[in-house]
Formats: C-alpha cells, structure tokens, sequence
C-alpha cells in the first residue's frame, strides 16, 4: 500500500489503514462516463478504490466538455471509456480498471455486473434506470443512484439494508418518454453532475469502509440555484416489488424500452444517412424542438414543426420519407412514432439519432 499517496486519509479516525485496504480491495462498477460518472470515477480512483468498472458506449463530443470535466478537447471523437481509463491510470496507476465500450442492455448486465459489490448508476434515461435497478436487486448488489436536471441533483442508496428498499419503492412505475426532460432537452448547469457525482463516490467510499452515516433507503435533493436541500426516507413498497422481473432470465426478456412507452415502428439514422436522404432522396427534414431552442440548423433545408403541432401539420408532409430531429433524439423518436401511427403505410419515418448536437458533431468532423 502507497501510505505516501493516502497519507491524508488514512489520518481520518473513521477511516484508518483498515479502512484504505477495504478500498483496495473494493470492485466498483460505474454505469455512464458522463456528467455524473466522471466526478464519481476521478474520486474513486484517486481515493484508492482497488478495482473499478466503467460502462459507457460513447463517444467525447464537443458539448460534452462544459460538465465532463475527466475529458479534454483532444479527446474529442475518442470512445469515452478508454480515454477515461487513460485518464484515470494517470492519476493512481496502483489501481486495476476494467472497461466496457458497450451499451448496457438486458442481456449482458448480469455478466458485467457479476464481479462487482457496488454499482453507481450514472445513466440518463429511464429505460436502463429501471433495468440496472431491478439487476442489482435480482442479483443483491449495492446501488448508488444519482439524477440531474438543470439545477437540481440527487442522490440515494437503495438495495443496501434488510427492507431492500429500491429504486421502484420510490418510482414504481416508469415515465413515459418524452414525460421527463433528459439533459440534453432541458439543459444542466456544468458544476451540478461534479457536486452531484462527487457525492456518488462520496457514499460509495462509507459503503465501502462502513463509516459515518450513507444513505441508505434515502433520498438527498439540492436545487443549487437557491441551495435548498433535503433528506428524506423511503419505505418498502410490496405493491412496487410485484412489478419487477422474478429472475435474470425474466429480466432479460423485459422490454424496458416498451416500459417507458418507446415503440420500434420509427427507425433511427445518423447524421451520416440523413443528410444523404435529404440530399438524394428528397426526404423532409422536420425540426421539432419549440421555437427558442439552440443550436439551429442552417446546413440542410429543414421545416420547423413543434412536436405539439405535428399532428395539425399531416396534410403537407406528402414525402416518402420524414426525418425528424430534436436536441438528443429523445423527443424526435417519440414524435416519430407518434407520426407513424398517423401517416400512410407506404411514408417511412426516421429519428435522426443523438438530434442535432450529435448532427453537428459528425459535420465538423467531416
């Protein structure tokens, strides 16, 4: 053990050498290289933490930077997780990170989850949310939870006590997409997801060392705007637990996406195939963001249809072919699949996938 490099801790009365070779000896996985996972993973390598697990699927873009703060400019078009490990190894190079440049999903969480104690869910969407939480108790593991939307954070502890409180006695029942904003729709102050990932790794660190007082079956809120906050408990709800799968294997044929009222009959493209439709084929490209949203599109030719006026506007959208787009691609899927059930079976809709940050991403890279 480097008693040099954590000298300043192992001072802690709490904490101790007993306490720093419980960190050694800890395997964390965080789930999200993003706003939340960043913090969280800096601190957990830098405290110490023995073995870490990062999941995440994508790639650094350009509005990452304003709240990712483990990436740099040159980092840009890297695959989030092994510039994260690079990153993370410079900072305690005593340390064993393991990566997987995947997206988590149904059938591969119990595999990734399998060899860790702890799971930090640094996720944005609701569909994974659920499936990581109904994982983590399915297979008994600690889940630290962490949320953001413009200037309010929180932060909970769930399947860590006998009650085996989780993340559906609190929400038993998914929000339907496009109910709750995301933070590429609603916007996010940058320091919000570092004071809220940093108390992610905060409470991991008294799991971990069994100290001081976590929250465990609680819910901690801050509007960082006024810099109100509260605590509160939460209960076991029987009614909630009779939602989730009874097993892994019922988990994995859980439709999470369905769930969150997300349908398959609009399909998604990148930026890549949209501008060769509009360009080729002539396809309709519909902005369905309300009208005060940036960044605007000035690249293609493009209507601006708010989603709430889609269905007054079926008479002029006589194309074969309709791509949509929003601020992620969150809003834009729901409205595509919202416009497939009105439209002729013959016209082909399409979600322009990651909406216009990821569409401008792709341009300036050309």
């Amino acid at each position: 053990m480097d008693f040099e490099r954590y000298q300043r801790q192992i001072l802690l009365q709490q904490m101790g050498v007993a306490g720093q070779e419980k960190l050694h000896n800890a395997h964390v996985l965080v789930i999200g290289a993003g706003g939340l996972g960043c913090p969280a993973l800096q601190y957990l390598a830098a405290v110490g933490v023995g073995h870490i697990g990062i999941v995440d699927h994508d790639m650094v873009d350009l509005s990452n930077l304003h709240r990712q703060i483990l990436f740099g400019t040159d980092d840009i078009g890297l695959p989030k997780v092994q510039s994260a490990k690079k990153k993370l190894t410079a900072i305690n190079p005593s340390i064993k990170i393991n990566i997987f440049q995947e997206k988590i999903t149904q059938s591969n969480v119990a595999k990734i989850l399998d060899t860790y104690e702890i799971i930090l869910d640094c996720t944005d969407n609701f569909a994974t949310r659920y499936m990581i939480n109904d994982a983590c108790v399915l297979m008994q593991k600690k889940l630290v939870f962490g949320a953001i939307s413009q200037w309010q954070g929180q932060v909970a502890i769930f399947n860590a006590s006998p009650l085996g409180v989780n993340y559906r006695d609190l929400f038993p029942i998914p929000p339907q997409e496009g109910e709750v904003k995301n933070c590429g729709e609603a916007g996010v102050i940058g320091v919000l997801p570092g004071i809220i990932g940093t108390m992610m790794a905060c409470e991991t660190i008294k799991l971990i060392c069994n100290i001081g007082q976590a929250l465990v079956d609680k819910i901690f809120s801050i509007d960082v705007l006024t810099m109100h906050s509260y605590t509160y408990g939460i209960q076991s709800n029987e009614a909630a637990k009779k939602l989730m799968p009874k097993s892994l294997t019922a988990l994995e044929v859980t439709d999470y996406e369905a769930a969150c009222g997300i349908s398959s009959k609009a399909m998604q493209i990148d930026a890549e195939v949209c501008i060769e439709k509009v360009k080729t084929n002539g396809a309709i490209l519909i902005d369905v963001r309300n009208t005060d949203e940036l960044p605007k599109l000035t690249s293609l030719p493009c209507l601006h249809i708010p989603m709430a006026d889609l269905q007054n506007s079926i008479d002029a959208l006589n194309s074969e072919e309709i791509i949509l787009f929003c601020q992620s691609g969150k809003r834009s899927f729901v409205a595509a699949n919202q416009l497939a059930q009105l439209l002729q079976p013959k016209q082909k809709i399409y979600s322009l996938e990651g909406g216009i940050l990821s569409f401008l991403a792709y341009t300036k890279r050309q």
